[in-house]
Order: C-alpha cells, then sequence, then structure tokens
C-alpha cells in the first residue's frame, strides 16, 4: 500500500493559494507582531547564543566530573561527552523577546539524575552569570530553573543507555527509548515532540508566523498556561501545525483565520492528531481512551506526535474548557472582520479584562521568609492550583471557576507583628505608593484591606491555612525582614439558585478549601515554620488597584438586546414610578463583611443593588428568535454609560442572577 502524499491523518481540506488580498493581511499581521515585540533584536539573539554555548561546555564538564566520581579513568571520562538539545517556543523559531529558552540535558548511562541536581548545580552556583536557580527535583519532569546572563532557562536531563554521547547524536530514533525510565522519556520527549511538530508541517515559514499570532493572541486573552489548566506553548503549536496540514498551502493570514473556524466546531473530545498513533520498541503506555479510564476522561485532548504519544491538555477542566471554547468564539468573529477589512489585527490582541468580568473571587495567597524558598514554593502552587479549582467545581454550586494564569508577586518589609500577620493572610499594605487608578466616587472605595478602620471585619474574611494569622504566633513575625508574598486569583461565575427560594443564599466552600490547604501542606515542599497559605473572598470592588494595570476598576456591565430585556427594564420603571410617593427604607450597604467567629461569612450586595445589576441580566443575541445563542453579547462598558453599546463576543458564559450571597470557607 503506497504512502499517503500529504501530512497528517486525514487529506487536505484545500490545496489552492492564497489570494493577493490574503497575503497583505499576512503582511500587516508580520508587521503588528513586529510592532507587538514578538521578535527578539539582534543582540540578544546572539546573547542567547553564548549562553547556550556555556551552558553546552558546562554540560560536558558536568559529565566529566561525575564520571570521575562514579571511579571511571580520566581518559574515559573526558571522553563521555554529553550534548543539549533546546526544545519548546527556541526550537520552533517562534520564541519572542525576553523568552525563557527550554533545554534538554542528554548523558551518558552511568550518570545520575541525582548527580545533575547535586554537581550541576554547584557549578551554576559558582558562575556570576547565573542568578534565580531553583532547583525542582520532585517534579512530573524535574527541572533547573535559573537565570543565565539575563535569559530565563529551563534545564532538564536525560539519562541514555548508552556509555559516551556523540556530538552527532539525535533523538528521533525510537529506538534510544530502550530500557529508559519514564521520567527520562519525558524528559526525552520535549524535544522529540518538537523536532516531529517541525517535520509534520508542510510550510515551516508560514506554520511560525502564523503560531507566533495564536500565541500572542493566547495570552493576551489570558488562556495560556497548562498549570493553570489551559493549553500550554506545545498544545497550541500543535493544533496550529494541524490547521497547516489541513491548508497546506495557505498564508499565515489564512491558517490564522482558519484555525478559529476549526477549532469553534472541533467536537471534542475527538482528539487532535498530527500523524497516527505509533508503537514503539519499549513498552510505553500511549494515550488510548479504549483502555485508559483516565485518558477518556481528558476533555480536549491534543496529543503528541512523538512515541510515546500523549495527551498535552490533560489538565483542562470543565471550567478552562468553557473558557477556551468563549474565547475561541470571540476570536473568529474577529479574524472574520478582518478578512472583510471591518478591523485590524490588533482587536484579536486586546487585553483580556478577568478582573472586571466577575462579581466574586477567590484569593490563594502563600507566604516564606526567603526569596528562594518563596520562587519555589510559587511555582508549586501554580501547579496545584488547577486541583483546587476541581475541587470546587465539583461541588457543583458554580457554572466554572475562572483561574488567572498571572501571580502577583511582592516582598515587603514588615515593621511589626500586626502588620506581618496581614501580609501573610493576604492583606496589602497602605497604598500611598499605588493610589486608586480612576479618580471618582466609586473606584475610590479601595479594598478593605488597605482601610485600617475596617481591620477588625476584614480579618475575618482570610481563611489562613493554620491560624499563624490570626494567633501572631508564627517564629519569623515581629521581625524587620522581608516577607514575599505571591497571590493567585479564581474568578467564580454562580450556579443559578433554585427557583422560589428567598432570601440570602449560603455556599459552604470549606470541605474543597480545607482539602487543598491540607494537599498543599502535605508536600515536601512545604515548611510550616517559614510559610503560610490563605484563602479570602472577595467583592469585585475589594481587589487591589495592582490587578486593574492602568484599567478602570468598574466591572463590565452586560445589558440584553432581547424583547425581553426591553419589557423587564420598563416594567421596573413603572415600577418605582407607582412607589415614588412611598416612605424608602434604609437599606444595608454592602461595604461592610458579615463578621464570623467560625470562618468566612461574606454578605455581597445589597438588595437595592441586587435589583439593579438583575435588570441587566445579558441574554446571547437572537436567543428570542432563533432559539439558540451565537455567543455575542451586547455590552455597556460602566465608565461609558452615555455611548452606544458594542457588539463584542462573549469572554465567559452569561453571569447568573445570584441574589444575596454569603459564603463561607472554614469552619462549620
Amino acid at each position: 500500500m503506497s504512502k499517503p502524499k500529504y501530512l497528517g491523518v486525514t487529506p487536505p481540506v484545500d490545496t489552492s493559494q492564497s489570494s493577493e488580498e490574503e497575503e497583505a493581511l499576512a503582511n500587516d499581521l508580520l508587521s503588528i507582531l513586529k510592532s507587538e515585540g514578538q521578535f527578539e533584536s539582534e543582540e540578544e539573539r546572539k546573547n542567547r547564543e553564548v549562553v547556550l554555548g556555556k551552558i553546552d561546555k558546562m554540560v560536558k564538564e558536568f559529565v566529566y566530573r561525575a564520571s570521575l566520581k562514579h571511579k571511571l579513568p580520566e581518559s574515559l571520562a573526558s571522553a563521555c561527552g554529553g550534548k543539549i538539545f533546546t526544545f519548546g517556543s527556541y526550537r520552533l523559531g517562534v520564541h519572542g523577546a525576553g523568552a525563557d529558552i527550554d533545554t534538554l540535558c542528554v548523558v551518558p548511562s552511568h550518570v545520575t539524575r541525582d548527580d545533575f541536581f547535586d554537581i550541576m548545580v554547584g557549578m551554576l552556583k559558582e558562575r556570576s552569570e547565573v542568578t534565580e536557580i531553583t532547583p525542582v527535583p520532585k517534579t512530573y519532569v524535574p527541572v533547573i530553573k535559573m537565570q543565565f546572563s539575563g535569559v530565563d532557562i529551563d534545564l532538564t536531563v536525560a539519562v541514555l543507555q548508552q556509555p559516551t554521547i556523540p556530538e552527532d547524536l539525535e533523538l528521533f530514533d525510537n529506538n534510544i527509548l530502550r530500557t529508559m525510565n519514564s521520567t527520562c522519556v519525558r524528559s526525552l520527549n520535549g524535544s522529540r515532540v518538537t523536532d516531529e511538530i517541525l517535520r509534520l508541517v508542510p510550510n515551516i515559514a508560514t506554520f511560525r508566523l502564523a503560531l507566533r499570532c495564536i500565541k500572542l493572541w493566547a495570552k493576551r486573552r489570558a488562556i495560556y498556561s497548562n498549570s493553570m489548566g489551559f493549553f500550554g506553548g506545545v498544545a497550541w503549536a500543535m493544533v496550529v501545525a494541524r490547521i497547516c496540514q489541513l491548508y497546506p498551502n495557505k498564508c499565515a493570514s489564512t491558517i490564522v483565520t482558519r484555525f478559529f473556524h476549526v477549532l469553534s466546531r472541533w467536537r471534542w473530545p475527538t482528539p487532535v492528531l498530527l500523524k497516527e498513533i505509533e508503537s514503539g520498541p519499549a513498552h510505553f503506555q500511549v494515550w488510548n481512551p479504549k483502555l485508559d479510564r483516565g485518558d477518556k476522561e481528558h476533555r480536549m485532548p491534543i496529543i503528541t506526535p512523538a512515541y510515546p504519544s500523549m495527551c498535552a491538555t490533560h489538565n483542562v477542566s470543565q471550567s478552562t474548557k468553557q473558557i477556551i471554547e468563549m474565547e475561541v468564539k470571540r476570536g473568529l468573529i474577529i479574524v472574520d472582520k478582518v478578512m472583510q477589512h471591518e478591523t485590524t489585527w490588533q482587536d484579536l490582541f486586546e487585553k483580556d479584562e478577568f478582573f472586571r468580568r466577575y462579581k466574586f473571587y477567590l484569593q490563594v495567597n502563600v507566604s516564606s521568609t526567603d526569596g528562594d524558598v518563596q520562587h519555589g514554593l510559587h511555582g508549586f502552587i501554580e501547579s496545584r492550583v488547577r486541583q483546587y479549582v476541581t475541587k470546587l467545581e465539583n461541588t457543583g454550586q458554580f457554572v466554572l471557576i475562572h483561574p488567572y494564569i498571572k501571580s502577583y508577586d511582592h516582598d515587603f518589609v514588615c515593621k511589626s507583628d500586626e502588620e506581618a500577620q496581614r501580609i501573610r493572610a493576604g492583606f496589602r499594605p497602605m497604598q500611598q505608593e499605588t493610589p486608586a487608578l480612576v479618580p471618582d466616587e466609586e473606584s475610590t472605595d479601595v479594598p478593605a484591606a488597605a482601610v485600617p478602620e475596617a481591620d477588625q471585619g476584614n480579618k475575618e474574611e482570610s481563611s489562613d491555612s493554620d491560624g499563624k494569622a490570626d494567633k501572631g504566633d508564627n517564629k519569623s513575625s515581629g521581625d524587620t525582614g522581608k516577607i514575599y508574598t505571591s497571590a493567585f486569583y479564581l474568578g467564580l461565575l454562580l450556579m443559578k439558585r433554585d427557583g422560589g427560594l428567598a432570601g440570602r443564599r449560603r455556599m459552604d466552600l470549606s470541605l474543597p478549601t480545607q482539602d487543598f490547604i491540607q494537599l498543599v501542606k502535605e508536600s515536601s515542599v512545604w515548611d510550616d515554620e517559614t510559610m503560610t497559605i490563605s484563602i479570602r473572598f472577595l467583592r469585585q470592588k475589594q481587589l487591589p488597584d495592582e490587578v486593574f494595570g492602568g484599567m478602570p476598576r468598574e466591572r463590565l456591565r452586560y445589558s440584553s438586546s432581547s424583547k425581553k430585556s426591553s419589557k423587564r427594564t420598563a416594567s421596573k420603571k413603572n415600577n418605582e414610578a407607582s412607589s415614588s410617593d412611598k416612605p424608602t427604607k434604609k437599606l444595608r450597604t454592602d461595604d461592610t463583611a458579615a463578621p464570623s467567629t467560625t470562618g468566612i461569612a461574606v454578605s455581597t450586595m445589597s438588595k437595592q443593588n441586587l435589583s439593579e445589576q438583575n435588570d441587566q441580566k445579558p441574554t446571547a443575541q437572537g436567543d428570542t428568535d432563533k432559539g439558540r445563542g451565537n455567543g455575542v453579547l451586547v455590552a455597556n462598558d460602566a465608565t461609558k454609560s452615555d455611548e452606544q453599546p458594542t457588539n463584542i463576543p462573549a469572554p465567559v458564559p452569561p453571569p447568573i442572577r445570584s441574589g444575596g450571597i454569603r459564603i463561607k470557607l472554614l469552619g462549620s
């Protein structure tokens, strides 16, 4: 049987060439990507090459020292070799300014991983140009993270079952995996997958330009993070590569447009494959949902092309799947307008407004007293937040939980025990150095953490893992040293409450929160003497100024274009007119948190504010007429209420009317 004359698991959809108009749009895309800093300078390129050259020499020296340690004669030790391979965005040729370099260190069989984290780490610490070195030996893929002459490096290791490593070594042969352990296979496959992707695309230049566009879009829309449950760089690269296979002769602008069309219609969990899954000489498990229950549960499987094939998107949760799909629909609307010359590529790269989307948020805070320790703790918590998301999803009380891919890291010099306790609990010092970003009445209502008078009422809003923030018994509190903190945020979209229920809604999140905290504290990374973890429930108006990055603080208001919404608004006005002569009952405002002695209990919205919000409940355009939504909402920005609403894609499912809410994280 003859081999197919196409790349991929199916024939191409369209083999025609791009039009002149599409080529012009590709040139426009290239110009915008350059203006967005997606290409490194010549100086940066040379610096990276120098750094990689130094690391290659260090790897050979490391193998030599390890060989002597294992009693090899010096003549043999000097001939053992060692080699580095790059992978990820650098190897794909789509890295931008300031991007890290994923680097694999390949060593002979007598060198161990312990040698790597002992001898190699020691050698790196001796070099003045190496900073922020963080060994992470106990993880899915053991790695040394560092900065080498200003370049971020992730250095992994793979032990090959051969006595020497020649300079002309290639990794594509599956036979090199024989007798290799699974940890080394995972390390090795980073490079093997990257090289296989490049071999499976019909036009590498087109692939690279299209992938640069998708990477920038995914980062701007905050859906670029494997650890947080979204797609990582390799997953996005494989999807773009698949589109290139389906349209082998198209230019980058068409590939980007087809990317959104195909992905918006993809029938998950049908896997994205660049080639048929193959077996190999070694008996490693490959992705097979028919045999493996875990593989069957993958929601958006994208399968690596190198043996043993694995799912690159196993971290995707129910919530992150919804968010990715909504962002793809938004992108589809924009690229169609770009192709019709109704807008520009710049609209595709508009920054997300995560902190203006939701009414309620959870803030996960971790802190320690050492900068290097905090760097490792940050990475550990980042890799575990998605498990907290899953635990919250399992409560059945949320439409989705949206993890934000970026953390907010600080170091503070504490002058008192009280200040140290507040910082560990997630509160920030007085914010004179970061004034309110929008000088109006609403924005000057700063988070309670910055208002001394609110201290007593808000201490109850922190669910601390070990009580240190409340008891003040942390051994490091009271000193004038630094406390290093990292804050992660989750946006909450509540499930619609049962009909006919009145009064405030109560949600008990104590069980998933306690489970998550226990998971963190049982890790070997955790040190109870120097680390703390706290989880806070926040209303949108209580978020710290820093998360808005110069943007308005007001939450986005969604208004419906349906007749039903118009009738509801008219009915509300009539009711207000008929009751204008009645005395107005004084209502409690929503600024004060309801205190609790057993955990978090937060009252969110006064009834008056809730009624105002509920009358602006959004619905998808066309739902009334067609019976189904198209993913587009009509949105009014709260800061531009006098302007006409504009059609924008829905970044998340429409908010649910939730009423007053009381949330409890810990206690009974």
